[in-house]
């Protein structure tokens, strides 16, 4: 058996997660070939644990599709999205950006409405990701994309995934920042 198939199989995936806008999905696409990654969303539809109901959009039955993996780890290395971290995966990677800058982000990509885009930049300025992946009681590091290229996150994913290592979060912190805090103040509930 090839060295890194037997790595993946006693390690497990990564799961990719962060807050929708910190570059997941763009992210993976531009990792080495050698790193193979799933959608959440795709690999429920695989397993019948779920529907596409728009061209970026699915519908998962989250409790049945985390079932499902204890029984049968999927045989990547990553598993990407917003929901990734609440799957039975032991390592996780949390894709983190400026809340200022994601909300330029998702307003140019004309993601979700405008309250979609607003609860997303508070939930990134208050750590909701992060919070939900450390509970799990997963290894997890985050990874600030702010002012990176994909290309640059990708390496460090990549880099990341290889040597894996002790769980490092907490370096970022963008309440301590006054104009995330003004900016929330304007966002309001």
């Amino acid at each position: 058996m090839p060295r890194s198939h037997r790595t993946r199989a006693r390690r497990g995936p990564v799961a990719l997660t962060g807050t929708p806008g910190t570059g997941k999905s763009v992210v993976a696409r531009r990792l080495p070939s050698r790193l193979r990654s799933i959608e959440v969303g795709e690999l429920a539809v695989r397993l019948d644990l779920g529907r596409r109901t728009g061209p970026r959009s699915f519908t998962v039955d989250l409790p049945r599709l985390a079932r499902r993996l204890r029984r049968e780890p999927p045989d990547v290395d990553l598993v990407v999205g917003h929901l990734a971290h609440l799957l039975p995966i032991r390592d996780t990677i949390v894709l983190r950006c400026h809340p200022l800058e994601l909300e330029r982000r998702l307003a140019r990509a004309r993601r979700g409405s405008a309250r979609e885009r607003a609860d997303n930049v508070i939930a990134e300025a208050t750590d909701a990701i992060l919070f939900e992946a450390i509970e799990t009681g997963s290894c997890v590091w985050e990874i600030d994309t702010t002012g990176l290229d994909p290309d640059a996150v990708a390496r460090r994913v990549a880099g990341r995934i290889a040597r894996r290592g002790p769980s490092r979060y907490g370096r970022v912190d963008w309440l301590a920042d006054p104009a995330v805090t003004e900016e929330l103040l304007r966002l309001g509930p």
